[in-house]
């Protein structure tokens, strides 16, 4: 009798994590999942990030260590950027972009103190488009700044939500989190 309810007790627990689990995972709507083709189609948008994640390293743990990075939830792996205007723009074969760039240089170019993040400005090259199971796009490319070349990777999601890696030749990777829009006219 014991063992019978041990079981029944088991079985319940089990079962309601499994529907627990189950119903957190959201829905694509219809309208979600066509703006999403459309803006992938149009190969033409633009991503406002909110967060930068760059690889965390010795020096920049030294520098959260320090005291240099401004509270308001931010750590050294995760930086808010909603107060910092950045975008990545992509538009008919080129992007452009002004990215905050937090992480370690590896090989120094020449020094411009207006130029302290990441600037993209150049055609877009090698440019793939995978559709994954779970309803989102992979996006990757190559790009340039004055500098610098960038493989660029996007993940977009139905609710227009990205995740973007961008591991450039002289520069440790950094990743964003945002959001994706319709560039207007498109």
């Amino acid at each position: 009798m014991l063992v019978m309810k041990a079981r029944l007790i088991a079985f319940l627990v089990i079962t309601i994590l499994f529907y627990s689990c189950s119903a957190s995972k959201t829905k694509a709507t219809p309208e979600q999942l066509q703006a999403l083709n459309e803006l992938i189609e149009s190969k033409s948008f633009v991503i406002e990030s909110e967060w930068a994640m760059p690889l965390v390293t010795s020096s920049l743990t030294a520098i959260q260590n320090s005291g240099l990075i401004a509270p308001n939830n931010n750590n050294i792996n995760r930086i808010n950027l909603l107060s910092n205007p950045n975008e990545l723009r992509l538009e008919e074969g080129y992007i452009t972009s002004q990215l905050p760039y937090y992480g370690e240089v590896q090989i120094p170019s020449a020094y411009n103190a207006m130029k302290t993040g990441i600037a993209l400005d150049s055609e877009i090259k090698n440019y793939k488009v995978q559709e994954n199971k779970n309803g989102s796009y992979t996006v990757t490319f190559d790009a340039k700044s004055d500098t610098e070349h960038f493989d660029v990777t996007i993940q977009l999601w139905p609710s227009l939500k990205t995740e973007m890696t961008l591991n450039g030749a002289k520069r440790l990777a950094i990743r964003y989190e945002g959001k994706a829009r319709m560039l207007e006219g498109n």
